[in-house]
């Protein structure tokens, strides 16, 4: 009840001036976001590299409904890519990329155009781009786009929902020699005809997943912070003679940084998902239905200042 109710607020105007204006909530929004610009993401993405961790670098701006506003956002990640490329670190750190934020909303084709572009300045950094996964209702349409930018760029990353129905049939058929696939849970409202909505369900389905992916041929990208999931993982990565460079954890920035750096030390590949931009509600209130503890620091950082 209580994500489905915090899901809702992120499309709510009137709940998005109360967040915004409310005292002392830089604080926690600041915990999860790494600043406005491409200088904070830059200063970030080094000081993580500079830890021995991987990074993905997300712009925040879904959801553009006009042409000129994908345009300008592919031009940031252009230029986010060239400051990468001209500090070397692509070896380390990728970009995500909505496909809602560079023209699907009302044009795939456009959307399409956009994203080659987007990969064609990751190539020329050195590095990759993975396909964030939005709304259940637009999954058939990104997979599409993913299937089509992997003819020229077979790096491409594509996003898988655990929460999904479909998820275990989609990790099947993208189980592939090459395929890299970022399994998750899921942060977005969606009908239970389509989704599972008990957190029980939901980690079950991540479970058979994460086993389609750990058994197949290509390199999954495990997206959690769920100590039980983690320790599953391991159990397969064993099971699947899979050693660390084939597989990789990946965490939220500003979620459990003492794990992250934990299971850098023992030698796993972790990579922090690192999300910037002026956009961020959305963003935010997503990170605080995915875990009642996030909430509760939230409330007690606007209580405790008040």
């Amino acid at each position: 009840m209580l994500r489905q109710a915090l899901l809702v607020a992120s499309r709510s105007g009137g709940a998005r001036k109360v967040v915004e204006t409310a005292p002392f909530s830089g604080d926690m929004v600041r915990r999860f976001i790494a600043g406005e610009t491409i200088e904070d993401a830059a200063r970030v993405t080094g000081e993580l590299t500079g830890e021995g961790l991987l990074v993905t670098l997300d712009v925040l701006g879904e959801g553009t409904h006009d042409k000129g506003q994908a345009e300008a956002n592919v031009q940031h990640y252009v230029e986010l890519l060239e400051r990468l490329g001209a500090a070397g670190l692509g070896a380390r750190a990728e970009v995500s990329l909505k496909l809602s934020a560079v023209g699907q909303t009302f044009d795939e084709d456009l959307a399409l155009t956009n994203a080659r572009r987007i990969c064609t300045a990751a190539r020329s950094a050195d590095t990759t781009v993975t396909l964030d996964m939005e709304e259940h209702t637009t999954v058939d349409s990104t997979l599409g786009v993913v299937h089509e930018l992997r003819r020229d760029f077979p790096d491409v990353g594509a996003v898988i929902q655990a929460y999904l129905r479909r998820a275990e049939e989609h990790c099947a058929d993208l189980a592939y020699e090459g395929s890299r696939v970022r399994l998750c849970k899921g942060a977005y409202a969606a009908p239970s005809a389509v989704a599972f909505t008990d957190k029980e369900e939901i980690d079950k389905s991540y479970v058979r997943c994460m086993k389609v992916l750990m058994a197949g041929k290509g390199y999954p990208m495990l997206a959690t912070h769920d100590p039980r999931l983690i320790e599953i993982a391991g159990a397969l990565s064993v099971l699947h003679d899979r050693d660390a460079g084939s597989f990789e954890y990946q965490m939220l920035y500003g979620i459990r940084p003492q794990e992250q750096r934990r299971l850098a030390a023992h030698g796993a590949q972790v990579r922090v998902y690192v999300a910037y931009g002026r956009e961020w509600y959305q963003y935010f209130m997503r990170r605080l239905a995915e875990r009642p503890a996030n909430l509760r620091f939230f409330m007690r950082s606007l209580v405790g200042r008040s």
